[in-house]
């Protein structure tokens, strides 16, 4: 708003000016209003300049200044207002291409959840979102949103997650399958329970995402930074020479005017805006335009292992009954006494079980980091469920490889589960494509055993295993990376990650939880549950940056070739800032084809 207003006032202060000059027949006053507008003009870029080189960059306004005040001083004061409309012009329509290139971030905050349907014992009630708590249930009617992350009690219905994931099939959602908030419900109603907060859902956390990547446009402009300072010395040799030759200092402003960097200003910043958008409608949120540059040039790349390359959703593996007890049996009362429970292993438990064979409970106890106690009356029988020590402390310690829960019935041992983490689908393919794009180092970073971690890694074609580590581990490992093979990226799960994504040159994050999401630590979060956008945001990044140099390299050419045209002469200065809006145009409209999609890798 604030680049419209001075390009309106601009607009004015021109208006005025012909008027009075030909109109009222008064150029000289027509000349003054133009000169005082373009001094106030000059003054404040030369203030915004100074404060650009204290904070280290390289300032790409000087030869706009220099313009302003060359065609000033030898009189083209139509020139300099040509110029001053450019300029004020130029930053009002990067206003709109910016708004124009972000309006698939800016759609997720239009349709915010607001209230839900609270089931209570009288019946339901609306109540504001905030209100919800964890382990809630709440009634989802056809074509609602989904309030807060939480999962399918009851029901069965089809979700449309594009506005969250980029995913536009909709997604079939069964009980005890995840619901994420700000998904829409289909044609028919399902009850939920509620497993995150508000504030923790995955809506809230994209909304935190996509006002932190609109606060930070500022650091879009350093790749135009590099080609500031050659080409602010050609234009002043080539503008220098036309007026050593002509002997006229108005060529030297006629030089200047058509050198203005407009091209540098516009083309950088709207290319990695509309690059970002981009990789919004295929469900990856990159907070700014630096990470973009950065992932663009990454030559390695590092993987944690569980919910990165494997699901991190356990499944059942093997049901071990003791004497007494089959696996049928062992499987039913687990699966009953953790039926109301939220835990991860529990849903496991409860999922591959059969709805029609859990027991109805009578009482059930949770006790924090050890398990459930349940009792049931139909039976007479009271089961733990848990970790071993907590289960059966008598019973000698059991070495396990793999993740089990125990139980016990009446205070007798009766046996374990176990759980396995699958390799995700799509992670060789994954791994395949950023060995195509030619990565350099692909690592695997896990605190998991090292034959585990070397299974899972010679499934997906990674060579380079690090097991057993630790997140100082980690750490220590990344800074380790040599130069040669930097920026490095990391990819985890956001939260037991954090410290490595903010190690990282780049960190990416699967965030297909709220929690995930809302990871400060991270660059980049891939909001769909799919490794295979890990590449896909490389390539975007790619040709992004391709477009976006493409788009300053053809500014800076058509730039030249003006130049030197002016430096014959053969330009005046008036009809060269009219052709400078021409290299504007061409700068904007081909940073803009950043958002469309194109095929990428094949």
């Amino acid at each position: 708003m604030k680049h419209t207003l001075k390009f309106s006032l601009t607009l004015l202060i021109g208006l005025m000016a012909l008027i009075t000059a030909f109109l009222f027949k008064q150029p000289l006053w027509a000349q003054i209003i133009v000169t005082m507008a373009g001094s106030l003009v000059a003054l404040s870029m030369m203030i915004e300049m100074v404060k650009t080189l204290k904070s280290g960059k390289y300032g790409i306004d000087l030869l706009a200044i220099t313009a302003i005040i060359a065609t000033l001083a030898v009189g083209e004061y139509w020139a300099a207002l040509m110029v001053l409309v450019m300029l004020t012009g130029g930053d009002s329509l990067e206003d709109y291409a910016a708004h124009k290139a972000g309006r698939e971030l800016k759609a997720l905050l239009d349709n915010s959840p607001q209230t839900a349907h609270l089931i209570e014992a009288a019946g339901l009630r609306d109540v504001s979102v905030d209100q919800l708590q964890i382990h809630d249930q709440v009634l989802i009617k056809p074509g609602e949103l989904v309030p807060v992350d939480g999962h399918v009690l009851d029901g069965q219905s089809l979700f449309d997650e594009s506005s969250l994931t980029g995913e536009s099939q909709p997604v079939e959602k069964a009980p005890q399958d995840e619901l994420m908030s700000g998904s829409v419900n289909g044609d028919t109603s399902i009850t939920m329970q509620v497993d995150q907060l508000a504030a923790d859902s995955q809506y809230q956390a994209i909304v935190k995402l996509v006002e932190a990547s609109a606060n930070q446009p500022a650091k879009f402009v350093r790749m135009a930074d590099r080609y500031a300072v050659p080409f602010t010395l050609v234009a002043y040799i080539i503008a220098g020479i036309a007026w050593w030759v002509s002997k006229d200092p108005v060529r030297f402003a006629e030089v200047l005017v058509v050198a203005s960097p407009c091209p540098l200003i516009l083309a950088a910043p709207i290319a990695l805006i509309s690059g970002m958008s981009r990789a919004s409608r295929n469900g990856i949120i990159i907070k700014n335009g630096t990470t973009i540059e950065k992932l663009a040039g990454a030559k390695a790349i590092a993987f944690d292992k569980t919910g990165t390359i494997t699901n991190g959703q356990l499944t059942l593996d093997q049901v071990v009954p003791q004497n007494g007890f089959t696996e049928a049996s062992l499987l039913q009362l687990a699966a009953s006494a953790e039926q109301e429970s939220s835990h991860i292993l529990a849903r496991s438990l409860v999922a591959a079980s059969d709805a029609a064979t859990r027991l109805p409970l009578t009482d059930l106890q949770e006790v924090t980091g050890a398990g459930v106690i349940a009792t049931f009356a139909a039976t007479q029988q009271t089961v733990k469920v848990g970790k071993l020590n907590f289960v059966a402390p008598e019973q000698p310690t059991a070495t396990l490889k793999q993740t089990a829960v125990h139980v016990a019935v009446n205070d007798q041992y009766a046996g374990y589960i176990t759980f396995i983490d699958h390799l995700r689908a799509e992670a060789p393919k994954t791994i395949q494509e950023l060995q195509t794009l030619g990565f350099q180092q692909l690592t695997m970073l896990t605190g998991d055993q090292q034959a585990t971690a070397d299974q899972i890694a010679q499934q997906v074609g990674i060579t380079d295993v690090h097991a057993g580590c630790l997140p100082i581990d980690k750490i220590h490992l990344l800074e380790q990376t040599a130069p040669d093979n930097r920026p490095i990226v990391m990819v985890g799960d956001g939260v037991n990650d954090a410290p490595s994504l903010a190690t990282a040159d780049v960190g990416i994050a699967m965030g297909a939880h709220g929690a995930t999401a809302a990871s400060e630590s991270a660059d980049v979060v891939i909001l769909k549950d799919d490794l295979n956008r890990v590449s896909r945001a490389v390539q975007i990044a790619r040709d992004t940056m391709s477009i976006a140099r493409q788009s300053v390299l053809i500014g800076i050419a058509i730039c030249v070739i003006l130049m030197l045209i002016a430096s014959t002469g053969i330009v005046p200065a008036l009809i060269g800032a009219m052709f400078q809006e021409v290299v504007d145009t061409v700068s904007i409209l081909y940073s803009l084809k950043a958002r469309k999609d194109r095929p990428l890798l094949k």
